[in-house]
């Protein structure tokens, strides 16, 4: 299937009491470029999530962002500052020697002043990678369901930009042979307004035509073109990624476009590349949404 690279993916997913909350934004972008926001603690997963984007996103900016929260009591972990607790402990003392009052500290009035005891989580990795793994699958998922929703849009529009073209390069093909006929025509009305037509080397009036000819034959771009055009129906059937070698066909397009232009001496020609012109303009701009 062809694909947009712009698109959106969110998932909200939770597993044992652990709960991840993914989006993933793509726009467009020449190359591969991903942007990773996540909490410290899911570090080791970076290559993780990098490995299954790239799997399934080959072109395009990419912005992560995930969130974390595990309210999992298997990995809670009490811990006692004992240092801190004995500073706490001898600065009592000193206060209960020097003003004179009753020392009754203990253990409870101890455990309330701060960062003495604390609370941490004690991730384990394994549990917590597969459950991210799940989470971001989903989000991805959606992204891609979005992005190739968005394609098949684009590519009803490509190939009605390349139905043009090929109604414009019909039109030049037609008129193209003319071209020649209607030049001897103009040259011996020409030669026959300056002098007698019949003392005229026949010979040379044909030798003039036939160089004409060469020097504004544009059968082989047209040929060309035609086969870009086909190429480019293949390519877009074929689906994701294209987007680089349409891109480059386009440039190919083009360029015989420009020679047609350059070698055209009939005005209706003219007038048909200028239309040529700006259908393969907007077939290049929608060629740039494409993976």
């Amino acid at each position: 299937m062809l694909r947009s690279m712009t698109g959106f993916g969110h998932c909200e997913y939770t597993e044992q009491d652990i709960t991840f909350t993914i989006e993933i934004k793509t726009v467009n972008h020449r190359y591969s470029d991903i942007f990773l926001r996540m909490p410290k603690q899911l570090s080791p997963f970076e290559e993780l999530i990098r490995s299954l984007t790239l799997a399934k996103i080959q072109r395009g900016k990419v912005d992560i962002y995930i969130t974390y929260e595990n309210k999992s009591s298997d990995f809670q972990e009490v811990i006692l500052d004992e240092g801190l607790a004995k500073a706490y402990c001898d600065a009592m003392r000193r206060i209960s020697s020097n003003l004179g009052l009753r020392d009754d500290i203990s253990a409870t009035s101890l455990a309330r002043f701060p960062d003495i005891i604390k609370v941490e989580k004690q991730d384990n990795n394994e549990e917590v990678g597969k459950i991210l793994e799940k989470a971001f699958s989903l989000a991805l998922e959606e992204l891609i369901q979005m992005r190739t929703r968005e394609g098949e849009k684009l590519k009803e529009s490509l190939f009605a930009n390349l139905s043009s073209i090929e109604t414009y390069i019909g039109i030049i093909c037609e008129k193209a042979p003319l071209v020649v006929k209607e030049y001897k025509e103009k040259l011996e009305a020409r030669l026959s307004e300056l002098i007698d037509l019949e003392m005229v080397d026949q010979g040379r009036i044909a030798t003039e035509v036939a160089l004409f000819a060469d020097k504004c034959s544009i059968d082989e771009e047209l040929v060309r073109l035609k086969s870009h055009i086909m190429q480019m129906r293949e390519m877009l059937n074929v689906g994701s990624p294209v987007g680089k070698k349409a891109d480059f066909l386009i440039q190919e397009m083009n360029r015989e476009v420009n020679t047609i232009g350059s070698k055209a001496s009939d005005i209706d020609i003219t007038r048909n590349v200028v239309e040529l012109k700006s259908e393969i303009e907007k077939l290049r701009e929608q060629i740039q949404n494409i993976e």
